[in-house]
């Protein structure tokens, strides 16, 4: 029911035993200097635009919410390049790859993984799920009924899994990207807003320009440019540059500043961003920063990111009114920065 597949120029946690409740954290990485935290990240746009063509600002922002710690929803059309995004920024950071389709009989144990018994032993071993990679793509997520949708919730925002009572820690960096059908609505269920609020930016790929996709066609003759791509740096070294955004500095006015927009779309919708929205908000503000070579925040981070870190996280009124995006947009309008 699960198609996994691993990264083959990267290595792969198939047959490795997850750290479980009690294993020691690992010691917490260097951060490194601003200014090779910014050329890491815009070595890995550059290699990813290799297989990915005219789309530079969302793969930009799928490398800004990873260097945060976040994780991304693409709600798009099929065959635009969604999973090719994934594997392609999964082989830039040399980091393990794993594909979830979720279908209609999909199980949260297909995800999480299965505990089975050996007669050998006559004890219980934890066999995992693909959940257990770097990069997890989780392929038309709303084919799954809710049930199987909610097994990413404990990993996305604890970074773990817990299976028969028992806790395994999953490695890090750890980043899902998971995609929407939005062709079929009949067949799908729609994700809650739970689920929604862990995805710390909703992004659309688009269908490409004419230019664009003549580029594209020339690149795909042959070999295709996935089976070239090389790594441009390494996991250790994108867990030092997450040190280094988290180390990025949020003066008073800009903290405030984001507490503002967060109250706006409070204010002007039937339900409005959440306290971890404003924190996904900042957060990626601070990777932006880094992506800029500043150890500061500006608003301007702040007013560049807004629209994809909240605009899903906003409900408006049932009988119609301004939409998410919109929200946003007036906010960043009418909220002054101070």
């Amino acid at each position: 029911m699960t198609d996994a597949n691993s990264n083959p120029d990267a290595g792969s946690t198939t047959g490795t035993r997850p750290e479980t409740e009690g294993t020691p954290s690992p010691q917490a990485p260097s951060p490194l200097p601003i200014e090779e935290a910014a050329t890491l990240a815009t070595d890995v746009v550059a290699n990813t635009e290799e297989v990915i063509v005219g789309n530079r600002d969302v793969i930009t922002h799928v490398v800004t919410a990873m260097l945060a710690g976040g994780h991304v929803l693409l709600d798009d059309v099929p065959g635009v390049g969604k999973t090719m995004l994934a594997r392609a920024i999964a082989r830039s950071v040399d980091a393990s790859f794993k594909r979830v389709q979720f279908t209609p009989d999909l199980l949260p144990s297909d995800v999480t993984g299965v505990n089975v018994f050996d007669q050998k032993s006559r004890e219980f071993d934890f066999r995992p799920g693909p959940i257990f990679a770097n990069v997890v793509l989780g392929d038309e997520i709303n084919r799954a009924p809710p049930k199987t949708q909610s097994a990413l919730l404990e990993a996305m925002e604890e970074g773990q899994v817990t299976v028969d009572g028992e806790t395994h820690t999953l490695e890090q960096p750890f980043t899902v990207i998971a995609t929407q059908n939005t062709v079929d609505p009949n067949r799908t269920y729609e994700l809650p807003l739970a689920e929604l609020d862990r995805f710390a930016k909703k992004l659309e790929l688009g269908y490409p320009d004419e230019t664009a996709e003549a580029a594209m066609l020339d690149r795909v003759a042959g070999v295709h440019p996935i089976e070239r791509l090389k790594p441009v740096t390494d996991r250790e070294r994108l867990r030092r540059a997450r040190a280094t955004v988290a180390s990025v500095d949020a003066t008073e006015p800009v903290r405030e500043y984001v507490t503002r927009l967060a109250r706006y779309t409070r204010e002007h919708a039937a339900l409005g961003v959440s306290p971890r929205g404003s924190i996904a908000l900042l957060s990626a503000a601070q990777a932006r920063a880094v992506l800029d070579g500043r150890e500061y925040v500006l608003p301007d981070d702040v007013q560049h990111e807004a629209e994809a870190v909240l605009a899903h996280r906003i409900r408006v009124d049932a009988g119609g009114g301004r939409s998410g995006i919109e929200t946003v947009r007036d906010a960043l309008e009418g909220v002054r920065v101070e």
